[in-house]
């Protein structure tokens, strides 16, 4: 018999992974702030998923919960909120959340969890939406190994790359620090291309040099015809990395440490994010040269 398994959270990460469960077998109950996007997961009859109530009845239906939304306050409001998660969750079951968070939360829910019998993976993500979509994401696991070694089989149904990191809170640490790198990547070559353009070179010219240089990465290879277009369309939204980018800084703070590139980059995103209304992905930071 396969786990029950709750899933909260179904933006554009989250609905594939939960599709991506269903099709593989598990029985799911959902929830989400907007009920319409429970709709499709629901409208798949007998196959589909049961939407919840409420988180709280989510979790009490559930031998595994996994959640993955926007911010730290978002996930206290699901955990701890009116009708929380976390007063729900049954002794044995498992709560995994694939949010970007600080590992300071996710030391607060491990310990939260530790009071109810509750095991615990901080689990956050990377992949994009394409990834997500064909199963292939990336987890950052913090948490005990034993308790990962059971949940692999869920967790390889939307993964293809599992990494046990350390106790909890070190898959958030690992994954503010990944994305760190990546809004640095991006903010670099908008720089680039930046300098190119001013000089009436066609940004393209700049890709194809990389291309054929060691300057490029896997990264680069899915943003950059997307930064050129100047069309944004989220897979990762500008206003979750300007987010990560915070969290990111409050950890060095945390630490001692200083990092300066990344406090550029922070004044960087946020400009950017000040100035625009739509929801954009994270590589319409090449707005900032377009003023």
């Amino acid at each position: 018999m396969k786990p029950k398994i709750g899933f909260i959270g179904l933006g554009l990460m989250g609905q594939p992974m939960a599709a991506n469960l269903l099709r593989a077998g598990y029985p799911l109950v959902v929830w989400n702030r907007t009920r319409e996007k429970m709709q499709k997961l629901i409208a798949k009859g007998a196959n589909g998923a049961v939407a919840g109530s409420s988180p709280r009845n989510v979790a009490e239906q559930c031998d595994v919960l996994i959640t993955i939304v926007s911010d730290p306050p978002a996930l206290e409001e699901v955990l701890w909120g009116t009708q929380g998660a976390m007063a729900g969750l049954r002794a044995g079951s498992t709560l995994v959340d694939s949010s970007t968070v600080s590992p300071d939360l996710a030391e607060r829910i491990s310990a939260g969890c530790r009071e109810r019998g509750v095991d615990f993976l901080d689990a956050p993500i990377t992949g994009g939406t394409w990834g997500a979509e064909k199963g292939e994401l990336v987890f950052m696991v913090g948490g005990e190994p034993g308790v990962l070694k059971k949940l692999r089989p869920v967790l390889s149904v939307m993964g293809k790359h599992i990494f046990s990191l350390g106790p909890n809170g070190a898959g958030q640490t690992v994954k503010l620090a990944m994305n760190a790198l990546l809004a640095l990547e991006i903010q670099a070559f908008a720089e680039a291309m930046a300098i190119v353009t001013s000089s009436g070179i066609a940004a393209e010219k700049l890709v194809e040099v990389m291309q054929s240089s060691m300057a490029r990465s896997g990264a680069l290879d899915i943003k950059a015809p997307v930064m050129i277009e100047g069309k944004f369309a989220p897979s990762f939204p500008l206003r979750l990395m300007h987010k990560d980018l915070g969290l990111a800084l409050e950890l060095a703070r945390r630490r001692g440490i200083e990092l300066p590139a990344t406090s550029a980059a922070y004044s960087t995103y946020s400009a950017v994010k000040a100035a625009t209304t739509e929801d954009v992905d994270y590589a319409a930071v090449a707005r900032f040269w377009k003023k």
